[in-house]
């Protein structure tokens, strides 16, 4: 399994992405491809990489300010475009880049390309709740959508979740203002007509509209909606997460009785950190592109690049991509 990595994309790169790569090399047994300046890349290795490891060179760097649509055209040469066209050409099974997320959006479908008959590409991370995890899907790649482009997503949502998470028959609901069938704008309500067709049909497990709250207590493993939306409450979870983890530590060391209560509780508060830890997470799977590809966040340390390129691995080796293919004809109108 050979992972291709944009070491020059991201707040802390190429540093952080040349330590998570070496990482995922000695944990995970891949070979992986830094594609980016050599030179750069070798002091942050020290200069040596292990067999396994290797460097594509790119002299040019997409920054988060550069205009998504432009970028390109105007940087053939940059760490994020040789990447995606290795990818294209077979030189890798997979791609992770931390950088400006317009840019991968619109590399990897002018590049990769998507799916033939696919409408739009939508980006997938799986948010952690109660019964494990539920996964977002659309939650940023299309802040407008159409009830065709609401469909695919669940079913795209569905097949990730039976291959990756090993969910059998997955629960795919509508985010929508409450959960009876007539809530909702427009477009909520024109999906919901729509899944439950296809659940009449026994193409999916459609349960109808769900609220924000059903994301993190459960009852639901595809939550499917338009990117806006998806990434209000993606990052209205991030920060209600970082909220509370603050307050916690907050209240422990307020006294020698509070911190006396911490080390009674310091396992599950261990585990509480780690679920909600996006270091483990690694990134966010594009679903509906030809190839696999892995947008991790601009800020990943070297801890999350390491998971990155094992999500990307896990996404390769699982067989969706064939599974949306093989079943085109039946998730478009």
């Amino acid at each position: 399994m050979k992972i291709i990595l944009d070491a020059m994309g991201g707040d802390f790169a190429p540093k952080a992405q040349v330590e998570g790569a070496l990482m995922a090399h000695q944990e995970y047994g891949v070979e992986v491809v830094l594609v980016g300046r050599e030179t750069e890349i070798m002091a942050c290795a020290e200069g040596a990489l292990p067999a396994g490891v290797t460097i594509v060179e790119a002299s040019e760097i997409v920054t988060m300010e550069d205009d998504a649509t432009n970028v390109i055209r105007e940087k053939k040469d940059s760490s994020l475009v040789v990447g995606l066209k290795l990818l294209k050409d077979g030189g890798g099974d997979a791609f992770v880049s931390a950088g400006n997320t317009g840019a991968v959006l619109s590399g990897a479908t002018l590049i990769p390309k998507r799916i033939r008959g696919i409408r739009r590409a939508a980006l997938s991370p799986v948010i952690p709740n109660k019964e494990g995890g539920a996964l977002l899907i659309d939650c940023g790649a299309n802040a407008e959508c159409t009830p065709e482009y609401l469909l695919q997503f669940a079913f795209m949502g569905s097949f990730y979740m039976k291959r990756l998470l090993g969910k059998k028959s997955p629960r795919v609901g509508i985010l929508s203002n409450g959960t009876e069938d007539t809530k909702g704008t427009p477009l909520q309500k024109e999906t919901f007509a729509l899944l439950k067709a296809c659940h009449d049909a026994g193409k999916l497990n459609f349960i109808g509209n769900i609220e924000g709250r059903d994301v993190l207590l459960g009852g639901v493993d595809v939550v499917v909606t338009d990117g806006f939306t998806g990434n209000v409450l993606l990052k209205g979870i991030e920060g209600t997460a970082m909220f509370l983890m603050s307050e916690l530590k907050g209240i422990f060391k307020k006294n020698a009785v509070s911190m006396l209560g911490a080390m009674l509780v310091k396992s599950g508060l261990k585990g509480l950190k780690s679920k909600l830890d996006v270091s483990e997470v690694g990134g966010t799977a594009l679903l509906g592109i030809t190839k696999p590809v892995i947008k991790a966040h601009g800020n990943s340390d070297a801890k999350s690049i390491r998971s990155a390129i094992r999500q990307a691995r896990d996404l390769a080796q699982s067989g969706i991509i064939e599974e949306i293919t093989a079943n085109i004809d039946e998730i478009k109108l």
